[in-house]
Formats: C-alpha cells, sequence, structure tokens
C-alpha cells in the first residue's frame, strides 16, 4: 500500500518545512492531515517517512543507523567525523563507555551537593531581583545546566558558560538554516563569519577544558574525559566527545526546566500542588536530598508532562539498513524513518485532549495504560539518550529548590513562542517575574 502523504514539489520540499517553521512543526501538520504514517520530501533523503504511531514504532526501535545529511548540521562541531552518525561498530563501544560515565547513579549522588549549590547560587541571585524585572529562563538555566556537566563530567566550572551557549545558538542557527534555508537575520557573509568565530571560541574553549585534565588514575567514575583517555580514544575524539556532551547536556536540561516552570507559571494549580508537596517533604529545608528526589512525585509527573508537550529535542531519525514493514506499508531500505517526538506526544488516541497539560497522565495507573513508546522525549533504541537519568535528577532537583522558594507567573506582553533550533527553544526566551513564596511547611 502506498504511504500517504503530499504531492513531490520541485524544491525537494525545503519551501513546506521552511513555511512551517521548520521540520517538528511541518510533521505535526503532516500527521494531522495524513495520519500516523506519512512520507515526505526532505533535501538529502530520497525517502522520508515519519510514524508517530507508537506501536508501530517498536519495528524501528533496533535500527542502529543514523541518516548522515540530516545530522549534517552538527558536523561543523566535531574534528574527527560527526559523532552523532558513526557507524554501529564504532558506537556501540563509544556509547558504553558514556553510559559508564553517565548513567552511574552513585556519581549522580556523589555530585548532588555540588549540583545544588550551583542551583542555589542561581536562585539568590534571583532573589536580589525578585518582584522587579523579568528573568530570562532559558539564558539562565542553560548556563547553570552547563556548569553542571562542566562540573560533574569535564572536570571544573565552565569559564564563561554565558558566551558557551550563545555561541553553540549562533554556530547551529547557521547551520540549520544552511540545511533547510530557514530565514535568519544578516547576510549570508555575515552570519558565515559570527559562526566561525563562534566556532573557534567553542573548540578553544573545550582545548582548555581538556588541557586542564588531570592526568593520572581516574579516580571518579563521572571523569568523561578520564575514560576517554583510558579507552584509548585519539585526541580529536576526545575533544569531539567533550563538545557534543556540553551540547546535548545543557540545552536539553535547561530548555526542559524553562518549559515546567512556563507550564506552572500557566496553570496555578498545578503549581500549588508542586509547593505543598515540597513543603510537604522537605520541611523547612530549601533543597532536597537525593533520597527525596523519589518522594516529589507531583513534581516528576509535571516535569514529564512538560516534556510531553515540549519535548527539548523535538525530533529523532534512523537510516533502515533493509526492507521493514510497518502495519500496512513496506519502508524500502535506505529510507530515512523519522521519530516525531513531539507529534507522538500529541498523538490522541493515547492522549485524551493532548494539548492540555495534565500532569496526572503519567500517575502509575495512566502510565500502564499506554504503548512503551507513546511517551519517547530520549529517543529510543541504541541511540537514545545516554544521559537521560543523569538529566531528569539535574532537572528534578533545580526545580525543586526553585519552586520552594519562589513563585512564577507569566512576563506581562511577553509572547513564549516555540522554534527549531537544535532543541524545541522559545524564540525570545521565556520571560517570568520571579517573587518569593512562604517557607512554611504544608
Amino acid at each position: 500500500m502506498r504511504i500517504p502523504g503530499p504531492e513531490p514539489r520541485v524544491d525537494g520540499g525545503v519551501g513546506a518545512v521552511a513555511a512551517a517553521g521548520g521540520l517538528h512543526n511541518y510533521q505535526l501538520r503532516l500527521h494531522a492531515e495524513y495520519g500516523p504514517v506519512v512520507q515526505f520530501q526532505l533535501p538529502g533523503t530520497e525517502t522520508a517517512v515519519s510514524v508517530a504511531d507508537p506501536v508501530l514504532l517498536e519495528a524501528t526501535a533496533h535500527i542502529d543507523k543514523r541518516p548522515e545529511r540530516l545530522f549534517e548540521f552538527l558536523a561543523p562541531l566535531c574534528e574527527a567525523g560527526n559523532v552523532q552518525v558513526m557507524a554501529a561498530d564504532e558506537h556501540t563501544p563509544w556509547r558504553r563507555l558514556l553510559l559508564s560515565v553517565l548513567a552511574g547513579r552513585p556519581s549522580h549522588e556523589r555530585h548532588f551537593a555540588q549540583f545544588t549549590a550551583l542551583t542555589t547560587a542561581l536562585a539568590d541571585r534571583w532573589a536580589g531581583q525578585a518582584g522587579r524585572e523579568p528573568v530570562a529562563l532559558q539564558k539562565d538555566l542553560t548556563a547553570l545546566t552547563l556548569r553542571m556537566i562542566c562540573e560533574y563530567a569535564l572536570g571544573g566550572d565552565a569559564t564563561d558558560p554565558d558566551r558557551v551557549v550563545a555561541a553553540f545558538e549562533e554556530v547551529l542557527t547557521e547551520s540549520l538554516g544552511r540545511l533547510y534555508q530557514v530565514p535568519v537575520p544578516g547576510t549570508q557573509e555575515e552570519r558565515a563569519e559570527r559562526a566561525a568565530e563562534s566556532l573557534a571560541y567553542l573548540r578553544a574553549t573545550v582545548d582548555r577544558v581538556v588541557a586542564a585534565h588531570r592526568s593520572g588514575s581516574r579516580t571518579d567514575k563521572s571523569d568523561l574525559i578520564g575514560a576517554l583517555v583510558d579507552a584509548g580514544e585519539r585526541p580529536a575524539r576526545i575533544h569531539d566527545t567533550v563538545m557534543v556532551t556540553m551540547l546535548a547536556a545543557h540545552h536539553t536540561t535547561g530548555v526542559a526546566v524553562s518549559w515546567t516552570l512556563h507550564l506552572l507559571g500557566r496553570h496555578p494549580e498545578a503549581a500549588e500542588r508542586v509547593a505543598d508537596e515540597l513543603d510537604r517533604v522537605l520541611g523547612d529545608r530549601a533543597a532536597p536530598e537525593y533520597a527525596d528526589l523519589r518522594r516529589l512525585t507531583y513534581l516528576e509527573m509535571a516535569l514529564k508532562e512538560s516534556m510531553r508537550l515540549y519535548p527539548p529535542g523535538p525530533y529523532g531519525a534512523r537510516e533502515t539498513t533493509e526492507a521493514l514493514v510497518l502495519g500496512d506499508y513496506e519502508i524500502p531500505a535506505g529510507a530515512t524513518v523519522f521519530y516525531p517526538f513531539w507529534a507522538v506526544h500529541m498523538n490522541p488516541d493515547h492522549w485524551p485532549e493532548p494539548e492540555k497539560f495534565v500532569p496526572e497522565r503519567f500517575t502509575p495507573q495512566e502510565a500502564a495504560k499506554r504503548p512503551r513508546l507513546a511517551y519517547i522525549p530520549f529517543g529510543i533504541g541504541p541511540r537514545n539518550c545516554e544521559g537521560a537519568g543523569l538529566a531528569m535528577i539535574k532537572a528534578e532537583l533545580v526545580l525543586a529548590v526553585l519552586l520552594k522558594r519562589f513563585r512564577f507567573r507569566p512576563a506581562p506582553g511577553h509572547e513564549v513562542r516555540p522554534v527549531e533550533r537544535f532543541v524545541l527553544w522559545a524564540a525570545d526566551d521565556i520571560r517570568m517575574i520571579v517573587s518569593p513564596r512562604s517557607q512554611q511547611a504544608g
């Protein structure tokens, strides 16, 4: 059976993606019009198929190849070859090493006090402007989570996290703009020059991080550079891994926390439930201990629901190495299969009234009713996010500290508009008014 989708266009589909405001919006529109499996045009792919049905996605979960052209926008960050599209035989040991560093709960607990101190420092700064000018959530929270990943895995603090975050944004905006012809301010020459300067700064930053790493025996399993050295990785691959880790770990977590605070600010009843839970679990303490996180169940549900509505990474993709049957359709070998996280999360068959913010969707009873892949903010299969567990711990800690101390409300007149970058970003940040709340236990 022919896979449904729009008629081919002479421009290869780039105009449709640009008109929709990015690939994630385009996929939402395609699935709304054509159903759970859609074939469409995309520059650099002969056959592109997007699958928003979590049951059908199961048949693709084993695929361990990414389409090179689709991830080309990350290539400027890498010197030894784009780590996002490594061949499976090279990717598997590299992934195993990353999991050994990022997924260890003892390491998470050991670094928890430092994470708390970094978060408290940001909260102290926000307290100084409470009730006055709005805070820029994305800017401050991505800088915070960059500091966290540097402290956890890279041996120290980022020298200038705001500049690092801005440099990543400059490089990726230019690279994505070229790939999908997305309108970006400035002439092509000006954009290229800004991107080149930002890339040079990022590479110099990574050079300093690697050079500052103390050689010798590794005593901490969360030491990413030490693990790479012990594994015999060549210097260029070590640099690339540090670069991509800095990018992925700060962008996704900072953005997830920002969208959660945005949604709670627009849903005061849910925010009050989170605050009541924090008062009940923490009492007079300003921050949780590591063991407290598993008792903050409603806070975790609110975070998960925000990542359903605004998945930090809006889509993933794989390339079929052999023909694949999905329900009534056959996907040829060499096709690009999209995991449109946003469209999966908005699938009304599994998420009634999907546009509504309802944290209670994530009670154990409700979650048990859904297919396994109905909720996939960290991807699926052998290329899913190695840092998912660490990201959740950091996000829950940051939310707990901030929501124990402050109330958040939308800044008057400020429009929050999602746009596609490497992550699902807000075009002009997410600006909110912060005010202190009572610290009495409820």
